[in-house]
């Protein structure tokens, strides 16, 4: 047992932060920005805390931990900017499946279509629906603020 867990629990948070990865690969958004190796051992190391947390250990370090997560430059940072984007925007979108009705307002708002087309395939009228939209943008941004995860992902 090293560093609070066995060697077979280090291997599941490789393999699971590689699947994870590949599925960010597969997104035609996703831009990697910052060095492969930098991103993969902040993944990695993420999800080991993460892992650590949920099973209660406690994780030990000896100093050696710098010889692994030491990457030259500002590519550490780079990485975990990135991934902590990620881990807001996958806040935003769980909490926009909480709001119902909303939910449907702000994606549609997001399509590159004129707002009064939006509007009409809703059944709403373009004063109504500008409303609307105004009010679940409101109502997800104090949700999102309310939120403590939001502010642990904040730089």
């Amino acid at each position: 047992m090293s560093r609070g867990c066995i060697e077979e629990d280090a291997g599941d948070v490789f393999q699971e932060a590689l699947i994870d990865i590949y599925k960010l690969a597969n997104d035609k958004q996703f831009v990697l920005s910052c060095p492969f190796e930098a991103f993969l051992i902040l993944v990695c190391k993420r999800k080991f805390f993460n892992k650590t947390k949920k099973t209660s250990l406690h994780v030990v370090t000896n100093g050696e931990e710098e010889a692994y997560t030491n990457i030259p430059g500002d590519a550490n940072a780079s990485a975990d900017e990135h991934l902590n984007q990620l881990g807001r925007e996958q806040l935003v979108m769980s909490l926009l499946e909480q709001m119902g009705n909303c939910k449907e307002v702000i994606l549609k708002s997001l399509l590159k279509k004129p707002q009064e087309e939006i509007a009409e395939e809703l059944g709403m009228s373009y004063a109504y629906y500008r409303k609307r939209k105004s009010n679940c943008m409101g109502e997800l941004a104090e949700l999102v603020h309310l939120n403590p995860q939001f502010k642990d992902l904040m730089p």
